[in-house]
């Protein structure tokens, strides 16, 4: 199904998301994805929790039911259980599931369309740019915790500091290659 050019925006956006905060998982161990910076701040473990859960609740049944729903134990997302990364990456990988098969259906006829957000009215295009934002804000909470964390060893997910110029002249000398 090909879609508007908003709807493709958004599910890109939320690839890239997802990319990211994935390449910044895979950079820490097992252990690491449990510490925190200091003592009332989140682990990655709990922000990939926390969005699993929020993806649940808000993206199954999508059109029809109310985004937070009643069997979600946000404040439970927020403790850190010590699962392993098996497990949390299981119910990071169905929180993401939850997401992408609710959007893929949509068609621009249903952007207009009324969800609701804790009884709260939203377009579902106003819903996907709530969300869009709210786990683009975790993703760069898990990249700062794992570039902490990674200290030296951390591999950078963007141009290298210091090779911006180099990196301007390559995309455009690709771009001329390809015209």
């Amino acid at each position: 199904m090909s879609h508007s050019p908003i709807l493709s925006a958004a599910m890109d956006e939320l690839q890239k998301i997802k990319k990211l905060a994935d390449k910044s998982i895979e950079q820490l161990t097992d252990q690491q994805l449990h510490d925190t910076i200091d003592p009332d701040a989140n682990s990655v473990a709990v922000l990939m929790r926390h969005m699993a859960g929020n993806m649940r609740s808000r993206w199954v049944d999508f059109l029809n039911s109310d985004g937070e729903k009643p069997d979600r134990m946000r404040d439970r997302e927020f403790e850190d259980p010590q699962q392993s990364r098996a497990e949390l990456l299981a119910e990071w990988e169905h929180g993401w599931k939850c997401v992408f098969d609710a959007l893929t259906p949509l068609t621009d006829a249903d952007l207009q369309r009324i969800v609701y957000i804790r009884a709260e009215p939203h377009t579902v295009y106003k819903a996907i740019s709530r969300q869009v934002a709210h786990y683009a804000g975790h993703a760069y909470q898990i990249l700062l915790l794992a570039k902490h964390l990674q200290g030296p060893r951390w591999k950078t997910l963007s141009i290298p500091r210091g090779q911006s110029e180099e990196f301007n002249r390559r995309m455009l000398a690709k771009l001329k290659a390809e015209h």
